[in-house]
């Protein structure tokens, strides 16, 4: 094999997936929970966190042949969930309510919780259905900084990877020369002579033309 196609992992067991996917779950009960029927923002946040899910998807899927396409699903990915991040903030704002400081005791539990990778969505799902909407949108928005955190390592990695090992179309130029280089199958190079070569003796010269008898 030429390692032309990079072998890839299931996207489901990227850590990037799995909080985005938590954060799709969250997203849905919340705007149809807590926001009017009719309201725009319903739908808006919908899709923001649908395709922060969706383009690490895409983007795992094609990276086996473009590093390029890879590198900016990625990035549409981190931007739609900035969008997210800032309606759960707009929500919290124009309401009045308030929104946890990073260094605050509740902040602070969150980040110890979520990093037991044993919580799935619906531990979240069921603080949710006990909490007010407050506190749901502000865990939403402590998981969509931690997010956008792992994002960005993320990308600075598959940045790092393109620059040292090149794109897919390098890969395919190296493989052909490699290929062209290769000895057809079946195909014997005769091994060169170990016995040296005795140059033949020069010719004799032939006998001058004999001028015509008068």
């Amino acid at each position: 094999m030429s390692g032309l196609l990079d072998p890839r992992g299931d996207f489901k067991s990227l850590l990037t997936y799995q909080k985005a996917e938590l954060l799709y779950d969250l997203t849905f009960y919340f705007a149809h929970t807590h926001l009017s029927r009719g309201d725009r923002t319903v739908d808006q946040m919908v899709q923001a966190a649908r395709s922060g899910k969706q383009n690490i998807a895409e983007a795992s899927a094609a990276a086996a042949t473009s590093a390029e396409t890879e590198i900016k699903l990625t990035n549409v990915a981190k931007a739609s969930l900035i969008e997210l991040r800032i309606d759960y903030e707009d929500y919290l704002r124009v309401r009045a309510l308030r929104q946890w400081e990073k260094d605050s005791k509740e902040a602070l539990c969150l980040r110890e919780k979520s990093r037991d990778k044993a919580l799935k969505s619906a531990w979240y799902l069921a603080i949710a259905r006990t909490r007010p909407a407050e506190t749901t949108a502000n865990i939403c928005i402590c998981l969509l900084h931690q997010a956008d955190y792992l994002l960005q390592r993320q990308l600075e990695s598959l940045e790092t990877k393109f620059l040292s090992q090149g794109g897919f179309k390098e890969k395919m130029f190296a493989a052909r020369l490699q290929a062209r280089n290769r000895p057809a199958s079946g195909s014997r190079v005769s091994p060169p002579s170990s016995t040296p070569s005795t140059p033949s003796p020069p010719s004799p010269p032939r006998n001058p033309r004999k001028a015509p008898s008068q």
